[in-house]
């Protein structure tokens, strides 16, 4: 019995020992593992950065064409054309506020060939949606910002509103009768219409439309009352003649507009909307796709 113990004690220190030196093996293999993974990730990265772009790049605008966000992207995708030798293109993937876009963008390769146009409309969506099949704060990484704007209010050259305290005047005289209209519900434009008739205590209809373009088309057969939009988009109805803009949003005027009041000054006090835009890529591209980019 006394033998047995004891080379029991033995066989049990002897594994014992043998499973802690197979458990020391084991940590060393998986560290050199990881090392190993590490290492060769970083170098690939690198070799990523280093031949970046080696094919077109897509930029989504989650908007249609024709509006800010798109002349904007636009003319961003010629200087990054010129400064890669590397084609940089535009997609338009408009619907539901930038949704649609975004979406589109998570779902494809973090590899930096697929850009999106972000910018506060994304903010927006947030707070309207109860949920959304992204989070724009772990699943996207900014590159820059590239501009800040604010809006201008217009209305057709034939319309009797010659300033903003005509319009509020009339809608307030004729309540349920007057139309403003905008772009996608829920875009910047849409909501510095709703902010305007709630602000102003009125009884007026905010209509949206699709695109920059179908609105434009409203604006001058005369569907729409007063419409709310980027200057970009409706600069050739306004230096045509064909638009009247009656205030603009920011604080301060316009300088390519200066002879336009403010809304501010035009007697609503408090209304204030600007926005702004920039470029961002999907979570996990590679540092230094992203640094050469900004």
């Amino acid at each position: 019995r006394g033998k047995r113990h004891a080379t029991s004690a033995v066989f049990c220190k002897t594994m014992g020992c043998h499973r802690k030196a197979s458990s020391a093996r084991w940590r060393s293999s998986v560290i050199f593992g990881l090392s190993l993974a590490l290492i060769l990730a970083v170098a690939f990265s690198s070799a990523q950065a280093e031949t970046y772009p080696s094919k077109p790049v897509r930029i989504i605008v989650p908007y249609g064409p024709g509006g800010i966000a798109d002349v904007t992207m636009r003319l961003v995708a010629q200087d990054l054309s010129k400064h890669f030798g590397q084609q940089f293109f535009i997609e338009n993937r408009p619907g539901a506020g930038g949704v649609v876009g975004m979406q589109a963008v998570r779902e494809t390769a973090a590899d930096g060939y697929t850009l999106v146009m972000v910018g506060g409309g994304l903010t927006i969506a947030r707070a309207l949606f109860k949920s959304l099949p992204y989070n724009i704060e772990t699943d996207f990484i900014p590159i820059s910002t590239t501009a800040s704007y604010g809006l201008v209010i217009t209305t057709r050259a034939g319309s009797p509103y010659k300033t903003i305290k005509d319009v509020i005047a009339s809608a307030k005289a004729h309540p349920g009768t007057l139309n403003f209209g905008t772009i996608n519900a829920g875009s910047a434009q849409n909501l510095s219409a709703e902010l305007f008739r709630t602000m102003a205590g009125l009884d007026v209809t905010v209509v949206p439309y699709k695109t920059t373009p179908d609105l434009t088309t409203a604006v001058l057969r005369g569907d729409v009352d007063v419409a709310f939009e980027y200057f970009v988009g409706f600069q050739s109805s306004i230096t045509s003649g064909q638009m009247r803009v009656l205030a603009t949003t920011a604080r301060d005027r316009a300088s390519n507009l200066p002879d336009v009041p403010t809304v501010i000054e035009s007697g609503l006090p408090g209304y204030e909307v600007t926005s702004w835009n920039g470029l961002a890529v999907k979570a996990g591209t590679p540092v230094d796709i992203v640094t050469q980019l900004n």
